[in-house]
Order: C-alpha cells, then structure tokens, then sequence
C-alpha cells in the first residue's frame, strides 16, 4: 500500500519525454475457450455479446466468429495503423493462439514488435491450482520459444491467481511481469533472491471497456479518455501510462477511430516516448536499478529489536511491542517504522513513558564528557557542537540540567539535529519555566522526533 510514496522518482525518459507510451496489443484469438480446442465450454468474456455466458459442451458461433474477426482483420488494420506510424508495439501473446497464427507472428516479428507472453491459453486462472499454473507457465515459455523462435522478455496473464505475480517472478526467466496495476511506474519485486521488474499494466485506459459496464460506446468515448490521461501525465511529467488493446475489439472501424484522434492528438501535442514494455525495462534497469536493504517487515523477532531497540533511548520493550504489530512493507520505511514504534510509545503506560524520558542523557552533561553515551546520542550532540563547549558554556548547561530535573524529575530532551547550540539554549531558558504535566508532553514529543530521525539514518 505504500509503493514511491513521496519519494516517486521525477523520471527524465529518453529524448526528454514527459510522458512514456506503452501500446499493447493482446492477441488471444486461437486461445480462448472452444471444444474445438479441447475446452469443456464456450468462450464467454471480452466480446461484443451483452452478457454472453459460457455454453458447456458447445461451440458458440457467434462468439467464435467475433474472436475469429480479431485474427482475420482487426490485426491487420492495427498493423496498418502502427506500421505505417512506425510505433512501437507490446504484443501479449497467448503462446495457444500464436502457435495458430503463422501469418499473424511473421508480422509482428517483420514489425519488430516486442512479443511477450500471456499465458499458455486465455482462459481463467482463478482456481487453478499452484502446480498446474506453475506447469501451465512453463509450457507457455517453451511453445512461445519454439512458434517465435525466442523466449519472451515479458509476461501478463491476464486473467491470473493469487499466485500468478509469485510464480512467473519465480521462473527467473522473465526480464519483467505485468500482472499487477498499483502504479504509474515501474517498480522492483524482491523474489527470493532475485529482484523482479514490475511494469503495471492497465484496465481503464483499455478497450475492454467496449465489452464491460460501466464502459466505452463510441470509439470518441475511448479516444477522450486516452487524451485526457495523457494530458494529466504530461502536465505531472516523468510517469508512463499503458493502453490496452484488442484485436476483436479496437480493431472495429468505429471503435479504432478514438484511438486514431488520441495518436493525432499527441503527435502534435509531442513530450511522449512511444516504446515497447522491453524497452522500458532496459530503461529502468539501467536508470532505476534495485536497492536491496534489511527490511523490518521480514526481520525476525531477534534480529528486530537488536537493529531497533535502541531507537527510543535504553528502551528495547518498544520494539518488542511493535514486533506483534501487523508489519507490513508500509512498515519498511522511516515514516512507517516509526509510527509503529511511536504507537507503542504512546500506548506504554505514564510510568513506562517516564522510564524512556529518564533513560535519555543530559545535554553536554557528565555522561558525554565520560565518552559513556550511546552511539546515537554521541552522534547526535556532536552534530550540535554539544562535545566543543567552552567553560562557560559547560558551566551553563550544567546549571541548567540540574534545575530542569530538579524541578521535574526527567531530563530535558530537545531533537538536538534539528536545532543549534544556541537554539538549544533558548529553549531551555525557556521551557524549565513550564509546569511538568507540559514538560512531559514536550518531552514525549522530542522523544518521538528524535527517534524519526534515527530511524531516517537507516532506512529510506
């Protein structure tokens, strides 16, 4: 749920683009379900049948002629289309139905076309089980290598199982997967020890909505649609948007006229990098390449609070607690983290809080001049040029942190890395003339800035 956050990469694409483009194109007639290919039933999905419904047992005619219509004339209109344009093209290939499209994949490779897979047939994998789908993938690489005569860079099944994203990273095969639509950018997967490309694809800037309520009816619908996504991406700049077509579909003369205005529309609008999804990827691991860090999320209890005990001063509980929380990968980050810990600094008991509040050091006081502090309050003083004081100064402080405890019975605590030595001592002229009870409050308050911060140093 968290993904870039704020920290979303402003992305230079090539040629100083604004905008990356990623035409894809599924080819799945030949795929679909038909008991001319073995299939229990009819194909009943993505057609321009209202409500069409699997028949068992039976071909459907009419659906196998609309699925047939993408195959004999909707490609070739759309190669027409992108050839004669020269733009780049992504073709999710069932490997099913290219194996029965000589024609078809000659064209494509001709075209230089990106042509990844899309699984081994279009069918749906819901409650397929792990051991079939994994099967089911292994065998869409090997016949999209041997009908294409190269395995495919890329992978979207479409119609996918929970485990879909799991089981194609796992092939270690494929240079990016797409079943996923969580971004506008790319993005890494950590997968057992290799690190997977993501490039989420898309279900609304998709002509599938031709077949689907809520959806497109004329093919202006569509081609509005696609210009006013660009138009919002190109003002934002350095994001990609993907659009999804279909032979059966966008391949109508009607409905291929929207796409045609949103072509015209940003050939002279420019700011746009039309490239394939394998283009992208090389673009994104030469540019954006993975960073591997401990997580926190996938940390043992042990390692946990040894990496994280001490971020609340000497108070290795707060971890402990936050260990039994529900972490999450929103929780691999400073901001995440820290909210976690903080949580169960501010749940502890008054007592337990106080605890924390006395376990941190005084300013400049007898600790540091020992060398006795802990790492992150050595370094922190430091950065304040709490360790270069002179006598005088020395001499102040150390006035200063016996009236503030005598007064309210923990030390006084400031974020010292977000102030200056002479900040530092504005405050606390200022805040010992406070009753206790606002004391505490600030108190706690610095102890969970203070906290952030170390938590800054060490994760993003």
């Amino acid at each position: 749920m968290i993904g870039y956050g704020p920290r979303a990469p402003q992305v230079a694409w090539p040629g100083g683009a604004r905008v990356a483009i990623s035409l894809v194109l599924n080819y799945e007639e030949g795929g679909e379900n038909s008991v001319l290919h073995g299939d229990a039933q009819s194909e009943a999905f993505l057609s321009d049948i209202a409500g069409a419904q699997p028949w068992p047992g039976q071909r459907h005619w009419n659906m196998d002629s609309i699925y047939e219509y993408g195959a004999r004339a909707g490609f070739w209109r759309l190669h027409r289309l992108f050839t004669r344009r020269d733009l780049p093209v992504t073709i999710y290939g069932v490997a099913s139905a290219l194996a029965r499209s000589p024609e078809q994949v000659k064209a494509m490779k001709t075209a230089r076309w990106d042509i990844a897979s899309h699984g081994l047939k279009w069918v749906e994998h819901k409650d397929m089980p792990e051991e079939v789908e994994r099967a089911q993938i292994a065998e869409a690489i090997r016949l999209h290598t041997e009908v294409v005569g190269e395995p495919p860079r890329g992978w979207y099944t479409g119609r996918c199982s929970v485990n879909t994203v799991r089981l194609t990273a796992e092939t270690g095969a494929l240079d990016w997967i797409s079943d996923t639509y969580d971004d506008d950018l790319p993005y890494w997967l950590e997968a057992g020890e290799r690190d997977q490309l993501v490039i989420p694809y898309t279900l609304e800037a998709n002509d599938m909505r031709f077949a689907t309520a809520p959806g497109w009816v004329t093919g202006q619908d569509f081609g509005q649609y696609l210009i006013d996504s660009f138009e919002t991406l190109h003002a934002e700049g350095g994001r990609m948007v993907s659009i999804g077509l279909h032979c059966r579909l966008i391949g109508r003369p009607g409905k291929l006229a929207g796409l045609i205005r949103f072509l015209d529309h940003v050939a002279a609008r420019g700011g746009a990098w039309f490239a394939t999804r394998s283009q992208i990827a090389d673009f994104w691991a030469a540019q954006y390449p993975p960073r591997r860090y401990p997580r926190p999320s996938r940390m043992d209890r042990e390692t946990f609070v040894q990496r994280y005990g001490s971020i609340f001063e000497h108070s290795p509980w707060i971890a402990e607690r936050a260990y039994q929380l529900e972490l999450g990968p929103a929780h691999d980050t400073a901001v995440g983290l820290h909210n976690a810990l903080a949580r169960m600094f501010r749940s502890a008991t008054p007592e337990e809080r106080l605890g924390v509040l006395r376990a941190h050091p005084d300013l400049a006081g007898k600790l540091a001049q020992a060398r006795r502090l802990t790492a992150e309050s050595t370094q922190e003083q430091t950065s304040a040029g709490l360790d270069a004081l002179t006598d005088q100064e020395r001499t102040t402080f150390q006035t200063l942190n016996g009236a503030y405890v005598a007064k309210h019975g923990f030390p006084f605590i400031i974020a010292v890395r977000d102030n200056t030595k002479a900040s530092i001592l504005a405050a606390f002229e200022t805040r010992i003339a406070n009753d206790t009870a606002t004391e505490f409050a600030t108190a706690c308050r610095q102890v969970e800035r203070i906290a952030e911060i170390r938590l800054m140093d060490l994760l993003p």
